[in-house]
């Protein structure tokens, strides 16, 4: 290594080759999740064009041979010359980053891509891509590529067919049709049920967008359009619920934003807010999910005083009360977004939200002390009524938890043995599966930074109780105490005693049903610990396979075969029944070992499917979760529960 440091030193990365290197930069991993993301740089594009009223139809396909088109009959990309780098619009647009024509206001009132970065980093993360141009009565034609030169490098996105007239034609818009470069995304492949979830969701935010899906490989030939937007989003999603009042809705446009907000309850006794900006959903939250909790805070009890439904003596209800059971869904669209990091996940406008509570106060005020919504106002009443003595018996009973669970105290003694670290940041708590695996994790475990917790039941099923009722649950005040955060209202992620939390249970029935438990509670009250990244799901082997002084450790049975295949004859196999049977050193090397073990990080990419699936798995609609099975389970094929790296 050379001590000198000069200019010479310094590299400078032409065109697309910065995005080659460094693909995290712009598109988060280069997983699936990843793969999935160059698609909807395409697709958002298209979105923009309809959503600022330029067409009103988008399809998408994914093609036999990995790649996919998405077209749409805007006004289609600009082939002219651009004035100073003397290269075409469309050109210009698929090489350069942070170009576009949405850094001003005069082509997009709103946009969901802010950066210019999209469609440059499709084009470079591409094995090829081929856009074709309609306008002005022409067909427009231009390729791209990346390719070997001499030397062995990459040279991404470059030109190898320059853009001309390929034909005439009478409709306007843009075709895009690319590769995913298998040098960069390996062999990963465009998953139907993730992008039919993403489109459903982008036609429910723009009514009367038409958006056609079209899968080769599967024969799957899907539209979807919704003529009522989020109202129709609102009904889908509380398809598996008992709603207690029609689907409300508001709108206004002003000319900073243009609001839509759909809200409807339920019997249900926790909030769902689903919030997006420029199409772009913001599952974190923000300033416009802030000034929308404090204008529903204002109106309802503005106008339970004006009819009667609170006295004079009485004190206003808190924001939480009127929340129980709300279902919600905010779309804005405004300029100038300011999100909080490159993920796009929370915004942060501050003035948005004094934007948004004007909104809400006066456009919901309005609907609400109408005669004909005077039946559900007092239904939205009486409920948030319910949820204020709810609220103080919860507080009770919170209190009567931080007295009988706290660390210190007698009922932790014995179930939690704490690790000796004192830095968050670096621990972790293993939450186990019975009092058998959980004697094995405490003798497997590294003391100066692993926690484990043992369960000795199943914990309460969260879904369709209150938060009193919760609280009332052992095994789920343990939980709440050990990680020392506070739950629903009252968490606090500042004071989380371990910032990996480790599910760790049997890899049968029994152990699913303990993980979907326990994820369903912190989805419900302490989701900020799922979108923090800090909930994980530990896989432990199903076989150990031996021959000799060789062990190898089996985690699906579709990987068994191959595993016996390659030890030949004479082998022993060994079928784990929980992890009760593993002595603390086999533990440690399979599920522990952070060196060794694979963990899985629960997130919510989709909160409002996230949502829907919960609801339907973990509710009391029977019916709902029969269909769901029969449709997306088949009880004859092995689990295949892929493993993902820590």
């Amino acid at each position: 290594m050379s001590n000198s440091y000069d200019s010479k030193d310094i590299v400078v990365l032409q065109g697309l080759d910065a995005v080659r290197l460094r693909p995290g930069m712009y598109i988060g991993t280069t997983g699936q999740k990843g793969l999935h993301h160059i698609l909807w740089e395409i697709v958002d594009n298209s979105m923009d064009e309809v959503a600022n009223g330029y067409g009103d139809t988008i399809t998408i396909t994914l093609h036999k041979d990995g790649s996919a088109t998405v077209e749409d009959n805007g006004r289609g990309i600009p082939v002219s010359m651009h004035p100073t780098l003397k290269k075409s619009g469309v050109e210009v647009v698929f090489t350069q980053l942070h170009a576009g024509g949405k850094f001003n206001n005069e082509n997009y009132s709103y946009s969901g891509g802010l950066h210019g970065v999209g469609a440059s980093v499709t084009n470079a993360l591409s094995e090829w891509l081929n856009v074709s141009v309609y306008r002005d009565g022409k067909e427009y034609s231009i390729k791209f590529a990346s390719i070997l030169d001499d030397k062995g490098k990459i040279n991404s996105g470059v030109v190898i067919e320059p853009l001309k007239v390929v034909g005439t034609s009478k409709k306007n818009g843009t075709t895009v049709t690319f590769l995913p470069d298998k040098r960069v995304f390996g062999d990963y492949t465009f998953a139907s049920e993730v992008v039919c979830k993403r489109l459903r969701e982008l036609a429910f935010l723009n009514k009367g967008v038409r958006i056609i899906f079209v899968d080769e490989i599967q024969n799957i030939n899907l539209e979807y359009k919704f003529d009522a937007g989020i109202s129709d989003f609102i009904t889908y999603l509380n398809e598996s619920k008992t709603t207690i009042c029609p689907p409300l809705y508001i709108t206004k446009k002003t000319d900073k934003v243009l609001l839509e907000l759909a809200l409807q309850y339920t019997d249900s006794y926790t909030e769902s807010v689903f919030s997006y900006v420029n199409n772009i959903p913001t599952t974190e939250g923000g300033t416009h999910e802030t000034g929308l909790r404090t204008g529903l805070t204002r109106v309802f009890n503005d106008l339970a005083r004006k009819v009667g439904f609170i006295k004079d003596k009485e004190q206003n209800l808190l924001g939480e009360d009127y929340r129980e059971g709300l279902t919600a869904i905010l779309s804005i669209h405004m300029q100038n977004v300011q999100f909080e990091g490159q993920t796009k996940t929370k915004l942060g406008n501050p003035e948005t939200k004094t934007i948004v509570e004007n909104i809400v106060c006066s456009e919901l005020y309005s609907l609400l002390e109408q005669k004909s919504n005077l039946k559900t106002l007092e239904k939205i009443i009486e409920k948030a009524k319910g949820a204020a003595k709810v609220r103080l018996a919860a507080k009770r009973a919170k209190e009567l938890t931080r007295q009988k669970n706290s660390i210190e105290n007698a009922s932790l003694v014995g179930k939690l043995s704490n690790c000796t670290g004192r830095k968050p940041e670096l621990n972790e708590l293993f939450i186990v599966e019975g009092d058998s695996a959980g004697g094995s994790a405490k003798q497997a475990r590294d003391r100066s930074i692993q926690a484990v917790l043992p369960l000795k039941g199943k914990p309460l099923n969260a879904e369709k109780k209150r938060l009193d009722q919760v609280l009332a649950n052992e095994e789920i005040r343990t939980i709440i105490s050990a990680l020392g955060t506070g739950v629903g209202e009252d968490y606090d992620a500042d004071s989380l005693k371990y910032h990996k939390v480790i599910i760790l249970s049997d890899a049968d029935q029994d152990g699913a049903h303990i993980r979907a438990i326990l994820l369903t509670f912190f989805f419900r009250y302490m989701k900020q610990l799922i979108t923090d990244g800090h909930v994980y799901i530990g896989l432990p082997p199903l076989y150990k396979v031996e021959k000799k002084n060789k062990v190898e450790y089996v985690y699906s049975d579709v990987e068994l075969p191959a595993v016996i295949e390659k030890f030949g004859k004479g082998y022993e196999i060994q079928r784990y029944k929980g992890l009760g049977e593993m002595n603390p050193d086999q533990l440690w090397d399979t599920t522990m070992d952070p060196a060794k073990r694979t963990l899985v990080r629960v997130g919510i990419e989709d909160a409002a499917n996230a949502e829907l699936l919960i609801t339907t798995l973990m509710g009391d609609n029977v019916e709902a979760r029969k269909q769901y099975l029969s449709q997306y389970v088949d009880f004859n094929k092995e689990d295949k529960f892929k493993k993902y790296g820590d």
